[in-house]
């Protein structure tokens, strides 16, 4: 068949035959042929007035043109053009886009579960050198008054005896809050202790950052926050960024919702009434409204609380028999000054 052809080299359009042989094919003038090229090697391109159009793959420029169209025992043997929208176009629109629809929810799904994954799959030992890093940052900020230390020890034991993983200080700044770093660490503020109307109070609290602990919750918050830079490459200086991150970031309503859990559990097992972790929380939410303890209470930031959160323990109550306080008035006594008279505290700031 006679077909127009251009060479890539030149702009001479020239008129060959279109001569096939077995898999292959050869362009036939009077004084030249080229070929033989492969069939497999031709490459459809869109079709222009009516002519079929083919490229040679390999070849820039290179193209052959069947007028009027490919014949129809030719055909199957030459390659079919692509169709625009390709795999769309076969399936139609609207169930392509439900498709699309359905394969971004996966990966948006899997986008979101992929830190807790991560975060239980990091080894104790990774997790706990974070922690001793990031508490760094607090520098001497530790507190250790005279009896302070051992009423904390107490309180911690009675929350939840016979575990040493969990590593509970309290350091010398005026803010009502509580962190937890990776690897069992929990710092309170002297601004929380400060705060407390009961040592049954900070009972709570720190029941409630062991079940960020159990549940692995800071790591993974720390890993959705600062991505797996932080501890694939970034135990460094950049240490004290990833710690005020930590403090600015919010735990999700599924952790919080675990973390009163295991609270609640803690609480019930050791004999403490959570009546005062929830008078504790809703103090601290009337004062977010009215001024107060509210001007300087970070908590409600990074552990948001709401009115079922509270009424969660008051409900917890009911089943409580024989409760009594966690620590004596001594004792007591001690922990709301273990930093009003360490000798060796440093002053408090707000500076990190």
């Amino acid at each position: 068949m006679r077909v127009w052809h251009y060479d890539g080299v030149s702009a001479l359009r020239r008129a060959p035959d279109f001569v096939v042989t077995g898999d292959a094919f050869r362009l036939v003038e009077s004084d030249r042929s080229e070929g033989p090229y492969p069939l497999a090697d031709l490459v459809a391109r869109d079709s222009v007035d009516g002519d079929a159009i083919f490229g040679l793959r390999g070849s820039s420029g290179w193209r052959i043109g069947f007028p009027g169209g490919v014949p129809a025992d030719l055909a199957p043997l030459l390659p079919s053009p692509t169709r625009y929208g390709g795999w769309i176009d076969r399936i139609g629109l609207w169930p392509a886009a439900a498709l699309c629809a359905m394969f971004a929810t996966i990966a948006v799904a899997a986008f979101l579960m992929t830190p807790a994954l991560v975060a239980r799959a990091v080894p104790r030992s990774v997790e706990r050198k974070l922690g001793d890093m990031m508490a760094g940052d607090f520098g001497d900020r530790a507190c250790a008054g005279p009896n302070g230390p051992q009423a904390l020890a107490a309180l911690v034991a009675r929350i939840d005896p016979g575990d040493p993983d969990a590593r509970v200080s309290v350091v010398n700044l005026p803010i009502v809050n509580a962190v937890t770093l990776p690897g069992g660490r929990i710092v309170l503020f002297d601004g929380l202790i400060k705060a407390a109307a009961s040592p049954d109070e900070v009972a709570g609290v720190i029941a409630h950052e062991l079940g960020h602990v159990r549940h692995r919750d800071v790591l993974e918050s720390l890993l959705r926050q600062l991505g797996l830079s932080v501890l694939l490459g970034g135990l460094d200086g950049h240490v004290g960024g990833y710690t005020n991150a930590l403090l600015a970031s919010a735990y999700s309503r599924d952790a919080e919702a675990r973390a009163d859990g295991y609270a609640i559990d803690a609480l019930a097992q050791a004999h403490i009434s959570p009546l005062p972790t929830a008078r504790f929380f809703k103090r601290l939410a009337a004062g977010e409204d009215g001024g107060g303890i509210g001007r300087l209470t970070a908590y409600l930031s990074t552990h948001p609380m709401s009115q079922d959160r509270a009424a969660r323990f008051i409900a917890a109550a009911k089943q409580h028999h024989d409760d009594r306080p966690v620590l004596n008035a001594d004792q007591w006594g001690a922990l709301r000054d273990i930093c009003s008279t360490d000798p060796n505290a440093r002053a408090p700031g707000l500076r990190f």
